[in-house]
């Protein structure tokens, strides 16, 4: 089987999404993040969701050519109406402008309204980073997870994602997995790792087709999580919480998801100076890899690194596909 290399699989995705109305240049954005996200290993978010975006656009779910508004303006406190835009088209439009503020204020906090799945966060802080600054990124979610002790889902996997410099990029959910894995385990027919899921009742289940409902990360800490990320997108920006909102790949009738996010952009010259930030994070890294080992073949890694190490043996080998996803691309193409 040919291996799909990265700007063979862009090609297809911009293709794909200017042949639904989306602008060149969204749609090269759009499959910049896909490809770098897939080619960092993080699969489920990266072009495994091409499917679900192009459904969107074909369902009237998202907006091809969204119009994006400002709705309230403090300077360094914006929220924008995204006008159903595809996630990741108004994700990246929120960090242009939370970078733009950030330098003129030192601090920048934007919030995005009617938007869509978005992908995988630490996207845009990567690149809010890359600008020299430190980003925050959230969104809500439709719900998957159950608070702790509960069997009722009630938040969604609320992910919440830090980065600063080239190395440094933290990107979680707030629960035991993201759903997207469980799914990945159904089809494959294996079974789920202990404390992933629960049944109806609240109880612990490994088989797939009884999960009802996602753990929260870490127990009750998962929860006040999931609800702090629940304060920053849903209450803050006045959007729907995350039991209002559709499933991705559930009908919307040809309605926007109303999916909300938040994004932070800190400019270290405001506070102790970019040098100097760049040089302690540079040894937060060097001294939390450098630490004993509890295994000595296995080293202390910090969030990122194996990222980056799967993004070099992709670039050469080509990107690591699921079935169902090679052939989509090779379908389109």
């Amino acid at each position: 089987m040919a291996p799909i290399h990265p700007p063979q699989a862009a090609r297809t995705v911009r293709e794909a999404l200017t042949a639904r109305g989306v602008p060149d240049h969204d749609a090269a954005a759009v499959a910049d993040v896909l490809v770098d996200t897939t080619l960092l290993g993080v699969e489920t978010h990266g072009l495994r969701l091409l499917g679900t975006y192009l459904d969107e656009l074909d369902h009237g779910v998202a907006n091809a050519r969204p119009e994006f508004s400002i709705t309230k303006d403090r300077g360094a406190a914006v929220l924008l109406d995204a006008n159903d835009a595809l996630g990741v088209v108004a994700a990246l439009h929120a960090v242009d402008l939370a970078v733009d503020r950030a330098r003129l204020h030192g601090v920048a906090a934007v919030g995005v309204v009617r938007s869509n799945h978005f992908g995988a966060a630490g996207a845009y802080t990567r690149r809010i980073a890359a600008r020299g600054m430190l980003g925050v990124a959230t969104t809500s979610a439709a719900s998957r997870v159950a608070p702790f002790g509960g069997a009722d889902p009630l938040f969604g996997t609320n992910p919440v994602s830090v980065a600063f410099g080239d190395e440094f990029c933290l990107d979680m959910a707030t629960s035991q997995v993201c759903y997207s894995e469980v799914k990945e385990r159904a089809r494959t027919g294996r079974p789920l790792s202990a404390g992933w899921a629960v049944d109806s009742t609240g109880a612990p289940v490994a088989d797939p087709a009884e999960a009802h409902a996602l753990s929260p990360l870490g127990g009750y800490k998962g929860q006040g999580l999931a609800m702090a990320v629940t304060l920053l997108t849903s209450v803050l920006l006045g959007a729907p919480l995350d039991w209002e909102l559709a499933h991705v790949n559930a009908g919307s009738d040809g309605r926007g998801r109303r999916v909300s996010h938040q994004f932070l952009a800190f400019d270290p010259n405001a506070f102790g100076g970019g040098e100097a930030a760049r040089r302690n994070c540079a040894a937060l890294l060097a001294t939390v890899r450098g630490s004993t080992p509890a295994d000595p073949d296995q080293p202390v890694l910090t969030p990122g690194d194996p990222q980056r190490a799967h993004r070099a043996r992709q670039e050469v080998s080509g990107l690591d596909l699921d079935d169902a996803t090679r052939a989509l691309l090779e379908e389109l193409a």
